[in-house]
């Protein structure tokens, strides 16, 4: 069992995160079968710094990472911030919160990384008064997850990205994840993993 810390992002994590970043949306765009598309690879990791620079310059009022450290090495992040344009279009509204850059590299995938990114962050998000996240997705393997641990997407847009390419959105509401009044995850902002 991995012992991983999750924490908020430091200046100097930066260069080592934009690192993890290039390193995942690249092995991600390979496995999907469009490793060939670099533009939009260049176009995912700038945007991925955009959001990273975001949470640096509002001190995480803008955008808010968690990254998930073993050792001294950057094998998770995730983040909160207002919902992209693709989910703003589809639900009409400019206040949805976001949670995204879920990644974990690839040499630690399956090893429950991603989990405890996820209830760190839901013990973010219920601490900060928020009842619901929205997520999306366009990458299949993703999207196999993202069923398994929250069903049927809200929103399908099929197509999306191209034929066999769609888009799914979810909707979580946190008090459902954490149940009324209280979170029922410890803080992992702490060394260790259950």
């Amino acid at each position: 069992m991995l012992t991983v810390e999750v924490r908020r992002p430091k200046p100097e994590d930066k260069e080592l995160l934009n690192e993890f970043f290039r390193t995942v949306i690249t092995d991600t765009f390979i496995k999907e079968g469009i490793g060939d598309q670099l533009d939009d690879i260049k176009e995912e990791i700038e945007a991925k710094r955009r959001y990273l620079e975001s949470d640096f310059d509002s001190n995480g009022k803008s955008r808010y990472f968690l990254i998930a450290f073993y050792g001294d090495k950057i094998i998770g992040s995730i983040e909160f911030g207002l919902a992209n344009e693709i989910i703003r279009n589809c639900i009409n509204n400019e206040v949805l919160v976001e949670v995204g850059t879920v990644f974990v590299h690839p040499d630690y995938q399956r090893n429950g990384v991603g989990n405890l990114l996820l209830k760190a962050m839901y013990d973010t998000l219920h601490q900060r008064g928020i009842k619901e996240f929205w997520l999306d997705s366009g990458y299949k393997r993703a999207q196999s997850i993202w069923k398994k641990k929250f069903g049927e997407p809200e929103i399908l847009l099929e197509d999306y990205w191209g034929e066999d390419f769609d888009h799914m959105i979810w909707r979580v509401k946190v008090r459902e994840i954490n149940g009324p009044g209280q979170s029922r995850y410890r803080n992992y902002h702490e060394k260790g993993m259950e």
